[in-house]
């Protein structure tokens, strides 16, 4: 039997689910809050012995969707007709409350066979910490309805992006990549006090870190890939890195196939703007075999270090090359993540020669949630 889905397709006559409720005329009910406070208006008729949902359960949980079931008592369980799931993110535990006039949290669906699937991405989020209710309902002809006690209160919290979602972010991705251009070195900026700490304290290695939280907030990697960021940008007039940096004054450069060749995985990361007209692309770059490759293969969407978008390693063997050409793309900023330590000794560090544009950070930038560029119809 197919799970009914609460959420999609709600103005189908058959559906069985009726939906967010937005205003009056749906089902012509004010639903009244968890402790049975409602309006003058309210179609809710008092309290009746409905059976109230017991030992509720939530599984199968996405970026934007949930399976929820309950036990229940078999009397007056016939008399049954929908069912009232008040749904909260956790920071606002005050329920029933509007997030615009007429547009209250609460769903009504009506009562068909568990478990039932919410789903809907206007009202959930990855990575997002919501409660939960139920309250039985019998719909009677006048159309006023007769509910259960609500049930006690669930927490749960919202999956991350899937290999899925983040497919449709790399293709929307790909349409404004633009040409590839060569390159020759990663690059990473920080201030003199970080790499005098990586010579003095971690044996000269630069030592990966826990990604923060920039870009798409259903990022899997935000908050657990611990890495390295570099740049490989380069710029269009000199086909060089450029002399300023959000991050420091100080650089360190690597030669590209230190980090990037035949026996490294390539992962699409993320695809995100900050507000702006600019672009960024998170790639991770991880030896084979290594925890950080682990990690990525279960999460990421991989491309191949040969063909794709983004970033490539390449060798024209029929022209009888020898040396592996690098190219990245051209219209979008590209962060490279490297997932293990790196010696000081595999590169230079030097001071660049222009300025430290902390505008242009990224540290935990929020992506625009409006932006038709870069998003996907899923929770942000």
């Amino acid at each position: 039997m197919e799970v009914p889905t609460l959420g999609h397709n709600l103005s189908s006559p058959m559906s069985p689910c009726e939906g967010m409720i937005k205003n009056l005329s749906l089902d012509a009910i004010q639903l009244c809050d968890r402790d049975g406070n409602k309006s003058q208006d309210s179609g809710i008729l008092e309290m009746e012995e409905l059976p109230v949902p017991q030992n509720i359960k939530i599984s199968n949980i996405t970026c934007d969707s949930f399976k929820i079931c309950w036990e229940m008592e078999p009397q007056a369980k016939e008399r049954i007709t929908h069912y009232f799931i008040d749904l909260n993110k956790k920071e606002n535990k005050n329920s029933n409350k509007f997030k615009h006039k007429d547009v209250p949290t609460k769903l009504v669906a009506k009562a068909v066979p568990l478990p039932m699937t919410v789903r809907g991405h206007w009202f959930l989020s990855p990575r997002t910490e919501y409660t939960v209710a139920v309250q039985t309902a019998s719909k009677h002809t006048d159309g006023d309805y007769a509910v259960s006690e609500w049930s006690e209160i669930i927490e749960f919290t919202t999956a991350d992006y899937s290999t899925v979602h983040l497919t449709q972010l790399l293709e929307k991705a790909e349409v404004i990549s633009g040409r590839m251009l060569p390159f020759s070195v990663f690059y990473r900026n920080q201030n003199k006090e970080y790499f005098d700490q990586a010579r003095q304290v971690h044996g000269n290695r630069m030592l990966p870190a826990i990604k923060d939280n920039s870009g798409s907030h259903g990022s899997p990697i935000s908050g657990k890939l611990a890495g390295l960021y570099f740049s490989c940008n380069t710029e269009f007039n000199t086909g060089k890195p450029p002399q300023d940096s959000p991050y420091g004054r100080t650089r360190f450069e690597v030669k590209a196939e230190i980090l990037f060749n035949p026996k490294t995985n390539l992962y699409f990361g993320d695809f995100y703007c900050m507000y702006t007209a600019y672009h960024y692309v998170i790639l991770v770059l991880a030896p084979q075999g290594s925890p950080g490759d682990d990690f990525c293969k279960a999460r990421l969407p991989s491309l191949d270090i040969a063909n794709n978008r983004f970033l490539t390693c390449t060798v024209d063997e029929e022209a009888g090359g020898t040396e592996p050409v690098f190219r990245h793309a051209q219209d979008v900023i590209l962060e490279v993540i490297y997932t293990e330590p790196v010696d000081l000794a595999l590169g230079t560090v030097a001071e660049i020669s222009g300025h430290q544009l902390m505008s242009l950070s990224t540290f935990n930038a929020k992506k625009d949630p409006s932006c038709k560029t870069c998003n996907i119809s899923v929770g942000r």
